[in-house]
């Protein structure tokens, strides 16, 4: 089987994030198959040092909420063990705000 995603990472940082349109993984899908808007299906993944004070501000613009805040993975060993929320823009493009990975709870780091 295809991987379900890859990651291209420079120096400890997370650049870019190719995710398979079909892998359901721990969110569901990414886009839906039957719409064709903008944004449909893709993520724009943004690593940020602060991770509270992110998502402060995106509730002081009161942004659509898609996935409220979880730990990736939710549960168990690996993965990037990280914080995430994703969020809607105003053009209808899905906004991941992501912690540093190995955050989460610090147990875990790659």
């Amino acid at each position: 089987m295809a991987h379900l995603y890859e990651r291209l990472v420079v120096g400890g940082k997370l650049i870019l994030q190719l995710h398979r349109w079909d892998a359901g993984h721990h969110h569901g899908p990414i886009g839906d198959p039957s719409a064709k808007p903008y944004g449909n299906g893709v993520l724009l993944w943004f690593e940020v040092d602060d991770f509270d004070a992110a998502m402060a501000r995106a509730e002081a613009m009161n942004v659509e909420i898609v996935l409220l805040r979880h730990r990736n993975p939710p549960g168990g060993d690996g993965g990037p063990n990280h914080w995430e929320c994703w969020v809607r823009d105003p053009d209808g493009y899905t906004v991941v705000l992501a912690s540093p990975d190995g955050s989460a709870d610090g147990s875990w780091k790659s």
